[in-house]
């Protein structure tokens, strides 16, 4: 039997139930930004390391052994669903680049049937291994939301616009309905197979939806959203969603179905916490205050943490994913901070 999550602080958090410390952990805190995790990628490519069950593991531990963070995050990249689904790409240094980018709605039949709970065993096996080898830290698993995924499928990579994925949903609709659908569907099997295999809580990142206007976030992202979340409750983990560019759709947050919202660098904190009352609240230090010295990082931890309105249902994590030239010392002034930081105690 796996190890009883519900006293981490993390867990607790989520469901608004902490007392005490505010636990931590950071976006992308298996990554770039550490000399261990580079090592590892000068033995192996980055596809190779998202396939190798023995490595994820490896890269998962090693922030947990610097910082003790009070969650681990699997490690993987949101594009890995698409693989069984027929699509190909390549992890260029300027990001994924995929082959042969949906121009047109007749693309969408490119995309083929599959069975994630088969077709990707190297992520639940690494997910396995990992709660075998660390069951005292809650894991998190993850995936890209539709619209984002869909402006990777229609971009063909990252874009300073969206222009493409913005045109077709609005000159395709009717196919556009179809291709989300499709996402939202795979990433809700994708996503309890993650949650079967020993997942304590998961996390879908909305990364590209800063791109919609309100309307166009209501038709193009919440109902996927509330698709995903609703096929995992029966899963009783929590359920936490990352906006980038949280701030035009935070009024919107209250519809979705789901335990903790993730707020981006950008938001004003405090505003965060009396729009969404009814949520955990993640975030949402600003990734480029860590290129500030150990005093300044102090700082701007503090600011985040004297914003915080209701303690008990709020994790600090950043407002977007580390940078790869973070310096270490930066993150462990963080990292100290948070953790020695007083929560005042209500009467």
């Amino acid at each position: 039997m796996g190890t009883d999550m519900s006293e981490s602080r993390f867990i607790r958090a989520c469901y608004g139930h902490n007392s005490g410390r505010i636990p931590q952990w950071m976006m992308r805190q298996a990554g770039r930004f550490l000399p261990e995790y580079r090592a590892v990628r000068e033995r192996v490519s980055f596809s190779e390391l998202c396939r190798t069950p023995e490595l994820i593991l490896e890269v998962v531990r090693q922030p947990l052994v610097r910082f003790d963070f009070d969650a681990a995050i699997l490690f993987s990249d949101i594009l890995t669903m698409l693989e069984p689904m027929g699509v190909t790409f390549d992890f260029a240094e300027g990001g994924p680049r995929l082959d042969n980018p949906f121009d047109s709605p007749d693309d969408i039949a490119r995309l083929q049937d599959c069975d994630v709970e088969k077709d990707l065993p190297f992520v639940y096996d690494a997910i396995r291994l990992i709660k075998r080898e660390i069951p005292e830290k809650p894991l998190i698993g993850f995936i890209g939301s539709p619209i984002t995924l869909a402006c990777y499928l229609i971009e063909g990579g990252g874009s300073k616009t969206f222009n493409k994925a913005k045109r077709f949903i609005h000159e395709h609709p009717k196919a556009a309905e179809r291709l989300f659908e499709r996402l939202a569907d795979t990433s809700a099997r994708y996503l309890a197979a993650q949650a079967e295999a020993g997942c304590d809580a998961v996390q879908v990142f909305d990364s590209w939806a800063g791109i919609l206007s309100g309307p166009d976030y209501q038709r193009w992202s919440i109902p996927y959203l509330n698709r995903i979340f609703a096929s995992l409750k029966g899963s009783s983990i929590p359920r936490i969603l990352f906006v980038n560019n949280l701030a035009p759709y935070a009024h919107l947050m209250r519809d979705i179905d789901c335990e903790v919202i993730g707020v981006d660098f950008r938001m004003d904190l405090a505003s965060a916490f009396e729009q969404i009352p009814d949520k955990a609240i993640q975030g949402n230090l600003n990734p480029s205050a860590l290129y500030g010295s150990p005093a300044e990082v102090a700082a701007e931890t503090r600011r985040v943490l004297d914003a915080v309105a209701a303690p008990e249902r709020f994790i600090f994590n950043l407002g977007h994913g580390i940078q790869p030239e973070t310096p270490i010392d930066a993150v462990e002034a963080m990292v100290e901070t948070v953790r020695s930081h007083k929560v005042p105690v209500c009467l």
